[in-house]
């Protein structure tokens, strides 16, 4: 009898053993999709926090003064393109970059650097009233942003009223 029970002892150890190690393979599995969920929702708020310098802009009329503003902020960034439209300049001129705007949205090259060509205004001009380029700072500009095919912003687009 003492080996029945030993047999017995040793069955429930082994029993308890096995439900432990599975116990901690599904708690270890559950743990991982919710830490995979985690990153996820935390590129996304990164994705976000990364582009509300430029949502501001994004379908809003703002005055002049915020447009050159916006060139002073974003002077200095790269793959990136700011284009002012004005009563004077009504083709535009583009400050940083030049981004491709042509064609529809789902065109490849939309919301793309366009190599090689150097952007047509500079900040000084933009403040002087004698420039065709002036921009007047208490002037209304509906501001529109422009993303490439992967959803960057590439640029923003200031279009007198």
């Amino acid at each position: 009898m003492g080996n029945a029970q030993k047999a017995l002892v040793m069955a429930a150890g082994i029993f308890l053993a096995i439900a432990l190690i599975t116990i901690a393979v599904v708690l270890f599995i559950s743990a991982q999709e919710a830490t995979k969920t985690a990153q996820n929702n935390f590129s996304n708020i990164q994705t976000e926090l990364s582009q509300t310098a430029y949502t501001v802009y994004d379908n809003t009329v703002v005055s002049g003064s915020q447009v050159v503003n916006a060139l002073r902020k974003f002077a200095d960034k790269e793959q990136f393109g700011i284009q002012i439209v004005t009563g004077k300049n009504r083709a535009g001129s583009w400050y940083g970059k030049t981004i491709n705007t042509n064609g529809a949205v789902d065109n490849p090259d939309f919301g793309s650097v366009v190599e090689g060509t150097d952007a047509t205004g500079n900040l000084t001009e933009a403040s002087d009233e004698s420039k065709k380029d002036y921009v007047n700072p208490s002037g209304k500009f509906k501001a529109k942003i422009v993303t490439d095919r992967s959803n960057v912003i590439r640029g923003i687009i200031f279009e007198q009223n």
